[in-house]
């Protein structure tokens, strides 16, 4: 039996015990890594500290992303292992209500892990997945997540990256991308140099964005840039960190 199906939604507990099943099952099916358990875990500390909730800054910030993203011409959500294994069907949804290209992205590369969560995007409802061919570079990194689609995230305008890794956000900043980041510590690097920090759990993150893209369809191009310019990443930050701190907005 699915284990998921055994977590009554009434339990006290229900989207924390959901949240570790998934990547238990991710590191079982071979598309997450050992070290994403702990990355989870360090996760979920800050979610308990922000109420579990989304907080009326992250939707903002869901808010924002979802304009850029219908305005990129190259839009590209990277995928990684505990992305794959918590939200897959959502980064579907997400990817084909603003038309952006999935690309996995991964620190601990194999191409055994890269075809598996591949085959598990494409098991809910990708089409097309890049990541494979890894003909581009992203300069100024040593390791493996600087390997990337020539025609993928190396060619993108906006860039939803999900638990990223602090340097690649970075990396990717510097290359002059629109960044979207999804991360539930404000103090780390990645959401610290993104254009849109969301401090918020990438299981209610990311479709939030999907909604609020939807809500935003067929809006004219000049209210999309109105949204963007209106957002601030700095006051977004400081209020997830006041949330964090001291449990008020």
């Amino acid at each position: 039996m699915d284990r998921e199906t055994d977590i009554p939604e009434s339990h006290p507990r229900y989207e924390s015990l959901l949240t570790r099943h998934r990547i238990e099952a991710g590191v079982e099916k071979g598309i997450t890594s050992k070290q994403g358990l702990i990355a989870q875990g360090r996760g979920e500390a800050f979610d308990y500290l922000l109420g579990e909730e989304t907080t009326e800054s992250a939707d903002g910030a869901a808010r924002a992303a979802a304009a850029h993203l219908l305005l990129a011409e190259r839009p590209v959500l990277s995928i990684n292992g505990n992305v794959a294994a918590l939200v897959p069907g959502e980064v579907v949804d997400l990817a084909n209500a603003v038309d952006a290209a999935l690309e996995v992205n991964l620190f601990n590369r194999t191409e055994a892990r890269m075809e598996a969560i591949a085959e598990h995007l494409r098991e809910h409802g990708a089409t097309a997945v890049k990541g494979l061919a890894g003909d581009g570079e992203i300069p100024g990194l040593e390791h493996a997540r600087g390997t990337v689609d020539a025609d993928g995230i190396y060619a993108a305008d906006v860039v939803l990256v999900p638990l990223e890794d602090g340097d690649r956000a970075q990396a990717l900043a510097e290359m002059g991308k629109v960044e979207i980041v999804i991360d539930l510590n404000p103090a780390s690097r990645s959401p610290q140099v993104a254009d849109v920090p969301i401090v918020d759990n990438v299981m209610r993150a990311v479709p939030n964005i999907t909604a609020h893209a939807q809500t935003l369809e067929g809006t004219e191009r000049e209210s999309l840039e109105r949204i963007v310019a209106e957002f601030d990443a700095d006051e977004a930050l400081e209020r997830a960190e006041t949330r964090i701190r001291t449990g008020r907005f």
